[in-house]
């Protein structure tokens, strides 16, 4: 009679006892670590693994964190890319976020013992990076920035009807405004608005006046819209807030992004709040920033509803070391210049066609993302490779995001940190040996 193969499995408790996943669930906690076991006893149970290779197989599979989130190359091109947590952190405001992450002073007065103000450095910064803002406070994101000062100023709030937007997975902004009670009183038609259209919409209701940039999408042909400056100026002395939603996120103006709109420039123009997100074009963490005047700031920032919003520490310390540290990395993705991005992609093309891959250097067009800048493509080169990669990559122990265009698997160096090429190439060959 053949042995009964159970009786080479090893035991649970054996495995867990082994110093290295010993020290495994000390890091990763012991459920995490017993799953992993488990998965390896049905492969030894199958014959899949000899008993002896038990331990190193449970290693191999584990996670490098207790989280479930993985690290990925994200060669999409799209530099601000939502599905892939949209700004990566510099390495300063990792470095904060670790510091911050324990007990920290972010509600604390160390010198006198006493409360101190949330979030003072993390705001100074933020005002000292856009000087026509008076005072500024941090939520959540910016639909959490929108849904406050729809609450705060409560009455009705005049908005173009092509302004009207909506924004990613469904959310809309008419159905996010009126989920706080607003009234809307929509003025102007879907292509042509005119600054008599808000002026008549004027009145002992109105709460604000709202401009929300259409960022994800551009009309053309027989169109007209009214610039801050303007309204500013027909609403001057009627006691009427102006409140610019400008979305991306952009402190001031950027020479490759000229018809993007910035917090800086909006508010010289006259408006008294403006909304953008942190994570997008000012590339730090997910964030609703407010800047503005300080007395409607101060009126946001006393409404009950800030207190569901408001940021924890971690937030506040990325925001803080984004705002005053080295440039973030969307920053340097954007300033990339093309030369360069070809050199790479060349270099790359040739280290992978010396390993025998069928691998070139192309010129590509890179995006921002994130509903910024939808027509202003960024001039970028990439690798090409077989459609037949895409898939593996992003299944490879290190995932790299590209996409498929024209049958080919194009992996955009714009969105990928020079410091990164050598994982891009070392994740090609890997999958290139798995799938000859």
């Amino acid at each position: 009679m053949s042995a009964d193969p159970r009786r080479a499995v090893p035991r649970t408790d054996t495995l867990l006892a082994d110093p290295a996943l010993a020290g495994a669930a000390a890091r990763l906690g012991r459920d995490l670590v017993k799953d992993a076991v488990r998965a390896v006893q049905s492969r030894v149970r199958a014959g899949e693994l000899a008993p002896e290779d038990a331990v190193a197989a449970v290693l191999a599979g584990l996670p490098t964190t207790a989280g479930s989130l993985r690290p990925v190359l994200n060669a999409t091109g799209v530099l601000v890319h939502t599905n892939l947590g949209r700004a990566p952190l510099s390495p300063a405001a990792v470095e904060a976020v670790v510091a911050a992450s324990g007990t920290t002073d972010v509600e604390l007065d160390l010198r006198t013992g006493r409360r101190g103000p949330r979030g003072e450095a993390a705001l100074s910064a933020l005002l000292a990076a856009v000087p026509a803002a008076e005072a500024a406070i941090v939520v959540n994101n910016c639909a959490a920035a929108l849904a406050l000062v729809a609450t705060a100023l409560a009455g009705e709030l005049v908005i173009a009807r092509g302004e009207l937007v909506e924004i990613g997975d469904g959310f809309r902004i008419p159905e996010l405004l009126e989920s706080t009670g607003a009234r809307l009183r929509e003025v102007g038609t879907t292509n042509r608005v005119a600054l008599e259209d808000y002026t008549r919409a004027l009145g002992p209701g109105t709460g604000a006046v709202l401009k929300v940039h259409p960022s994800n999408f551009v009309v053309r042909g027989f169109t007209r819209a009214v610039p801050v400056a303007s309204l500013a100026g027909a609403l001057a002395g009627t006691g009427v807030p102006l409140v610019a939603d400008v979305g991306s996120g952009l402190l001031r103006p950027h020479p490759a992004l000229p018809e993007e709109p910035d917090l800086q420039t909006t508010l010289a123009d006259g408006a008294d709040l403006v909304l953008a997100s942190g994570d997008k074009l000012l590339g730090g963490p997910q964030a609703g920033l407010v800047l503005g005047r300080a007395e409607l700031v101060q009126r946001l920032r006393r409404h009950p509803l800030y207190r569901a919003l408001r940021v924890d520490k971690t937030t506040l310390a990325a925001l803080e070391a984004t705002l005053r540290g080295p440039l973030p990395p969307v920053q340097e993705m954007l300033a990339a210049d093309a030369a360069d991005l070809r050199a790479r992609a060349g270099a790359l093309a040739a280290r992978l066609t010396t390993a025998g891959l069928d691998a070139r250097a192309v010129d590509s067009a890179a995006r921002v993302g994130g509903g910024g800048a939808p027509e202003h493509p960024l001039p970028s080169a990439a690798v090409s490779l077989p459609a037949a990669f895409a898939e593996p990559l992003r299944l490879g122990a290190r995932p790299v995001v590209g996409y498929v265009a024209d049958g080919r698997t194009l992996l955009d160096l714009r969105s990928v940190p020079p410091s990164c090429d050598d994982d891009l190439a070392a994740a090609v060959l890997e999958v290139a040996g798995r799938c000859p």
